[in-house]
């Protein structure tokens, strides 16, 4: 279960990004770098020193651009030995992707809908789809366009591993252990709960790096997934 749990670094500041890892220490080895992290706190330099101290990386910058730029830009997260990489779940920037990552030990990730975004968000953006029916049709393109998984809400975890099969991952944010507050998560659900319904990796920051002890938060997350008791 410790493989599937994936630690969002979600600080400002390198410092704290490595006081958050020693304070983990075995528990995890698994670390998500995004926006935050990448930008401020020096995330790509970060990220290829956690690769070499031995952990598991995912860079989580959704790509989106056009063929030529997103190929390259794949191509070279690839050559850091990062396990995940987000590109945005349009077909023909899965397609570049799919072709920079081949023969790599890299995972594209495309992005489906925001766990943040709700049915009038996704009416709002000017989709004539539900959420679900949105992440849908990015599933099914993500498993045509040959990457490796993608990202989805928990809720969609079940009717998206119908569409991409057993083998394709489904990582999943907007998990909340028992007891956490949902915060700017609309579409949430416990860590067992996730599990069991398709999700292959959990991304869980707030949560633990928040915490006065993040390792034995960690720790309780681990409990859930391996079926401890949730609080209703």
């Amino acid at each position: 279960m410790a493989g599937q749990l994936i630690v969002g670094l979600d600080v400002s500041t390198r410092a704290r990004a490595e006081e958050i890892v020693a304070l983990l220490g075995d528990s995890v080895d698994f670390f998500k770098i995004g926006y935050q992290c990448f930008y401020g706190a020096d995330g790509f330099a970060l990220g290829k020193a956690l690769i070499a101290a031995g952990k598991k990386v995912f860079f989580d910058l959704k790509l989106l651009d056009i063929d030529n730029t997103v190929e390259k830009g794949v191509a070279a997260f690839a050559e850091t030995g990062a396990q995940m990489l987000t590109v945005h779940a349009y077909p023909k920037t899965m397609r570049a992707a799919a072709k920079a990552a081949a023969g790599s030990g890299l995972t594209v990730l495309g992005v489906t809908v925001l766990t943040s975004m709700d049915d009038a968000d996704v009416k709002e953006a000017g989709y004539e789809r539900d959420a679900a029916g949105l992440v849908a049709l990015r599933a099914q393109q993500a498993r045509d366009a040959g990457i490796g998984g993608v990202v989805a809400s928990p809720h969609e975890a079940e009717m998206v591993r119908t569409i991409v099969g057993p083998r394709l991952a489904i990582v999943t944010p907007g998990i909340r252990p028992a007891g956490s507050a949902a915060g700017d998560q609309k579409r949430i659900m416990g860590p067992a709960e996730a599990l069991a319904a398709g999700a292959s990796h959990l991304v869980v920051a707030r949560p633990i790096i928040e915490a006065t002890d993040p390792a034995a938060a960690a720790r309780a997350i681990l409990a859930e997934m391996n079926g401890g008791a949730r609080l209703a």
